[in-house]
């Protein structure tokens, strides 16, 4: 039996190998990729002409290989095509093109020939941003005002009219009349133009773009057409453009030489992978989706370089990241190469020469190693990154496995560890953070069934911000500066990080700010007065008045912008006073809700509620009416028009849902001390795994998928391989966040704990559990005491909060900082070196602002 088992037994460090084997391959993925198409294709204009599928049925999400596609709205173009002139030039296929082209440029202008008596005409209109749209009816490309275009002559001397893009279609009537020669007509005719394009001194446009002949349905052409007109001569003529346009390889071109140059015109063969037979009625022109998607990629091909260099950086077709100013890449290498240079000063100065020692300096390695991984991810071009795409089939999956893997883990206390413990709390961030990272690699957020209760969730991790807190500060009665340091380091590290390296708005990764703000809400409205917080109409007037006036706040808009003002004023601080306030507003009362319910719980552990003999009725009644409420719930959420529609309800309805599942969650003593491993384990680093998935999984700033194995179809091997390095990643940099933020903020004892394994948990059957901080970890007493402390009778302080606030804690030294201080008497205390990094973060905004 003992030597079945060993056959069977995994090796402990099993996921290291499997992380770090999978991390090798997507790093030599990438490196074969640049080798052989990469460096030929690094923009991926190629990928964008000539490669690609339909991620979806409808044809509304064409996907380029390797790259994400931007949907062009009117505003889009400005930047562009405002003021510029825009030509198309052929036949009907390249007419419809234009008016589709027009109606992105200006949703007012039409989308078909106004007359189609006139059809066969010349048309120009003008958009609202001054952009000149012309289309020339001229079907074989050899009138003299085509020849003029293409030889790039101005209308009249001293006036620059060059057009931005210049459209050029021909081929279909060539072959359907043959009185006009036929394919050696077209061949003489594109040859000349070719020739006429690449001997110009002037490029005739910005982009000169040659359509190529558009594929037929020959079952579904007139008896007319379907005479003349023949698959195998498109074919023929598009390998011809193809061969002219883009010289083929001479017979010793190597993957490591240059290839051939092209000529200096577009030839998008994609358009015609694009097309549908089921798309079209007369086998020639098809269905208005498809047009628009070519007209897109139009778009793309044109003015994606031109698009400002700020995130988020959501197109990646045709278009090269930005180099990072001195300033960011100054910061990106002290950042990375701070672990490393630490280790070696140390190393050189430790006489034993013993690399034992290096494990104190592994959190800032770790963490900067992967700050560096993070900015290749999202910020160069090594692996690609792709757009999103809702399937209703693969959510379900993903979520029935998530939900499998919680199930096989779950695991059974001997005793009652009471309401809302550490690890049911855990359990209860991880299950959530697993449905809200599906939902984000998804992109469900447009499916109004799904994104309102994802939008509960959110709230139940502000509820218990809420909740966490206020219990901590009953309890402990600890209002000292040494624990805001740690909640706010800890929370914020390396979001506050990202922002400098990924040049980012902090508000963007909304979580930790959002946070942040309320745990200030939380630490004043239960430090003011603190004396009193054993007095119940007190403490719930103060909370009641701190919601009334942080209503007020939130409702009067112009206080938000004259704070807002005053950041950008004197710090450099550039936020959105509507973004926030959105964010904001949506969940304004969760956190109060969170608050009052662990003054409820504290009281009736107090006076040992639950002993009563009606008690064991009062759970049974509140098990039935928390399962109405969640059927109330989901009937009322789908029913809802769309998500703006909840979104009006949400602020007052959340907190019922939240209320029914900790109710039935906490029902009874074996589903209180049963909990799930692998919903834990993603809980503890889930503070991590929210920020890293905007760079690290997901891709342009969570508008994209990132795609460590080239090729679409991989995607769910891409799934996989993604997903075991990002959740490796994230739970080492959980740990590593603890520790740096153990040495910015003072010693082991009153820092942070960075996993359970720092923790020491005694909690009593019938007590509660010690604080949870949403997405984070949870905060220890300096003494380490996690033991629950009489609600009835909270630890008050010796002197007042704010002489302890003012007085500060000096700490130990910290093994991060031995090697500058060395044996010198002065050590930092976490208010300096707070003060200190603080005045550099606002060097850094003042500085970033004038690169």
């Amino acid at each position: 039996m003992s030597s079945s088992k060993r056959l069977f037994s995994l090796n402990p460090s099993f996921h290291h190998y499997l992380a770090l084997s999978t991390g090798a391959l997507a790093v030599l993925a990438g490196i074969l990729h640049y080798i052989i198409s990469g460096r030929a294709d690094p923009l991926h204009c190629n990928s964008l002409l000539t490669r690609g599928t339909w991620l979806d049925e409808n044809h509304r999400n064409w996907q380029p290989d390797g790259c994400m596609l931007h949907t062009y709205q009117s505003k889009d173009t400005t930047s562009c095509l405002a003021s510029r002139r825009v030509v198309f030039i052929g036949d009907s296929v390249t007419r419809s093109l234009y008016f589709h082209f027009m109606h992105i440029v200006d949703p007012k202008l039409p989308t078909t020939p106004p007359d189609d008596d006139h059809k066969h005409s010349n048309y120009s209109f003008t958009s609202d941003s001054v952009t000149r749209l012309d289309f020339f009816w001229d079907p074989y490309l050899n009138t003299s005002g085509t020849l003029s275009l293409v030889h790039g002559h101005l209308p009249s001397p001293g006036v620059d009219d060059r057009p931005a893009i210049l459209v050029l279609g021909s081929g279909l009537w060539y072959l359907r009349y043959a009185t006009t020669g036929g394919l050696p007509a077209w061949e003489a005719n594109m040859e000349s133009l070719l020739e006429s394009v690449s001997a110009a001194q002037r490029k005739p446009a910005d982009e000169v773009i040659i359509l190529p002949v558009e594929d037929i349905v020959s079952s579904k052409l007139s008896p007319q057409r379907a005479e003349t007109m023949h698959s195998s001569d498109v074919d023929a003529m598009n390998s011809d453009l193809h061969h002219r346009i883009n010289p083929p390889s001479p017979a010793i071109y190597s993957i490591f030489s240059s290839p051939p140059a092209a000529l200096p015109v577009s030839l998008p063969l994609v358009f015609n992978k694009m097309l549908d037979d089921a798309s079209t009625q007369d086998g020639l022109h098809f269905s208005d989706d498809i047009v628009k998607a070519h007209a897109n990629i139009l778009l793309n091909l044109r003015c994606n370089h031109v698009w400002p260099k700020t995130s988020p950086f959501d197109k990646t077709c045709c278009r090269a990241y930005p180099l990072p100013s001195f300033l960011q890449l100054a910061i990106i290498v002290a950042v990375v190469v701070y672990g490393p240079v630490m280790w070696y000063l140390a190393y050189t100065r430790n006489s034993t020469k013993s690399i034992s020692f290096a494990g104190e300096y592994r959190p800032a390695v770790v963490f900067g190693l992967s700050i560096g991984l993070i900015f290749i991810a999202d910020r160069t071009g090594f692996w690609l990154k792709e757009q999103k795409q809702f399937n209703p089939w693969t959510f379900g999956f993903l979520m029935l496995c998530s939900l499998a893997a919680g199930l096989t883990t779950v695991k059974r206390a001997d005793k009652d560890l009471g309401f809302l413990n550490r690890d049911q709390t855990d359990e209860w961030k991880g299950w959530m953070q697993v449905a809200i990272l599906i939902y984000h690699y998804l992109g469900a957020s447009k499916i109004s069934g799904i994104y309102n209760p994802i939008r509960v969730l959110v709230a139940a991790y502000l509820f218990m911000t809420g909740y966490g807190h206020t219990t901590f500060y009953i309890k402990k009665a600890d209002f000292a500066f040494l624990r805001i340091a740690q909640v706010l380091v800890r929370l914020n590290l390396l979001t506050v990080v990202l922002v400098y390296t990924m040049d980012v708005n902090y508000l963007s990764y909304y979580f930790s700010p959002l946070v942040s703000m309320w745990f200030l809400i939380v630490y004043g409205t239960m430090a003011i007065g603190s004396q009193y917080n054993d007095r119940m109409p007190f403490l719930i007037s103060k909370i009641a008045i701190s919601m009334g006036m942080f209503t007020w706040f939130m409702t009067e808009t112009w206080m938000l912008d004259t704070v807002f003002a005053f950041l950008e004023q004197i710090f450099s601080i550039h936020w959105s006073a509507r973004e926030w306030s959105f964010r904001v507003i949506l969940d304004l009362w969760i956190v109060y809700f969170g608050m009052l319910l662990a003054i409820a719980v504290i009281k009736i552990q107090a006076y040992r509620l639950t002993d009563h003999h009606l008690w064991p009725m009062a759970v049974k009644a509140a098990v039935v009416i928390s399962i109405f409420i969640l059927l109330w719930f989901f009937a009322f959420e789908l029913m809802q028009e769309s998500k703006f529609t909840y979104n009006a309800w949400h602020r007052y309805i959340s907190f019922l849902p939240i209320a029914a599942f900790i109710t039935l969650r906490n029902a009874s003593p074996s589903l209180r001390s049963c909990s799930s491993r692998a919903f834990a384990f993603i809980g503890r680093c889930s503070l991590e795994t929210f920020i890293i998935q905007y760079h690290l999984w997901l891709a342009g700033d969570t508008k994209g998928v990132l795609i460590l194995l080239p090729g679409t179809r991989w995607r769910p091997i891409n799934f996989v391989i993604s997903t075991i390095i990002f959740i490796y990643i994230s739970n080492h940099v959980s740990h590593a966040t603890g520790e740096l933020t153990t040495w910015i903020c003072g010693n082991k004892e009153s820092s942070l704990p960075t996993s359970t394994r720092n923790v020491t948990r005694h909690t009593a059957s019938s007590g509660s559990s010690a604080e949870s901080v949403p997405l984070a970890t949870d905060v220890q007493s300096k003494d380490g005491d996690s033991h629950p402390v009489k609600p009835d009778s909270p630890v008050r302080p010796t002197r007042r909060w704010v002489d302890r606030l003012a007085d500060g804690t000096l700490p130990q030294r910290e093994p991060g900082y031995k090697v500058w201080y060395q044996e010198s008497g002065w050590i930092p205390g976490v208010k300096a070196k707070l003060v200190v990094w603080i005045g550099v973060m606002w060097l850094a905004n003042s500085l970033w602002a004038s690169t």
